[in-house]
């Protein structure tokens, strides 16, 4: 999806939700647990209830991986039953040697290699430019790059200073010389949305990721407001405040509701900001 593509399902729908498909087998309601996939029922369902209210899905590798196959055939089932209008998102964290993230990027970028196909991966840039250059050399494929992260322990590196100015603001500012605005993305959590004044004068164009609106308590206004560029330029991620809305039969619907609210502020803060 190129990033005109994005923008327009943005202005379309009025939302730049990203719903995070962080799915536990463990968390699911009981009745799902007899079905021939519980885990691929879960998202489909969630995905009938939200579709209208979101642009992008993301599913957390994690959650799928820690199931062996049958949590990678659960993940492709998703990827598959997921809408083209939609961006997708492999939540992977990735990030190794050259070689190695080669085969990363073919992992979710080649679907004749893994039988996944996304749109986006998220990568580590701690190891440099040499293991993100290889997730660039998939045509219309993006990297999200981790720059500012909504853990407690984000500042344990990601702001020491370096050359003058705290480490995530070099990635910022490096990574640019790597692919442009169409092809990167930032995550830059939600619980430091009193940084991203700051990071819009240094990337004023690129799309952010951003993880930490529901449950983590991010405030959705005060991010749109300082982080919003005139394309939008926001993927706002919800995970456990929607998908986990209910845990019974009415599941879906709870987590229909939760996009829907979600998707009216958003339609508000495009209104006011995105300009």
């Amino acid at each position: 999806m190129t990033y005109e593509a994005l923008f327009e399902q943005i202005s379309q729908k009025k939302s730049y939700l990203c719903i995070g498909l962080d799915t536990d087998i463990r968390k699911i309601p009981a009745h799902l647990r007899q079905a021939a996939d519980p885990v691929f029922e879960f998202n489909k369902q969630i995905i009938d209830a939200t579709a209208d209210f979101c642009v992008s899905y993301k599913p957390n590798i994690a959650f799928y991986e820690a199931s062996g196959s049958k949590g990678w055939e659960s993940l492709q089932k998703t990827i598959e039953y997921i809408p083209k209008s939609h961006f997708t998102i492999a939540d992977a964290k990735r990030g190794d040697i050259g070689n190695t993230s080669g085969l990363y990027a073919r992992t979710f970028f080649d679907p004749s290699a893994s039988g996944l196909e996304f749109d986006a991966v998220t990568v580590a840039p701690y190891m440099g430019s040499d293991s993100v250059i290889p997730f660039l050399e998939f045509e219309n494929k993006w990297v999200i790059l981790l720059a500012l992260t909504s853990n407690p322990g984000s500042g344990d590196f990601q702001r020491l200073e370096a050359n003058g100015a705290p480490l995530y603001e070099q990635v910022l500012k490096a990574s640019q010389t790597w692919a442009g605005a169409d092809r990167i993305m930032y995550v830059v959590g939600a619980t430091q949305a009193a940084e991203f004044e700051k990071i819009r004068t240094i990337i004023p164009d690129h799309f952010l990721l951003v993880p930490g609106v529901g449950a983590q308590g991010g405030n959705l206004e005060e991010l749109s407001r300082f982080g919003m560029n005139a394309h939008c330029g926001l993927l706002v991620n919800a995970s456990r405040s929607i998908i986990y809305a209910g845990n019974d039969v009415d599941f879906a619907h709870k987590a229909k509701q939760e996009a829907q609210l979600l998707q009216q502020e958003m339609a508000i803060y495009l209104d006011k900001y995105c300009k």
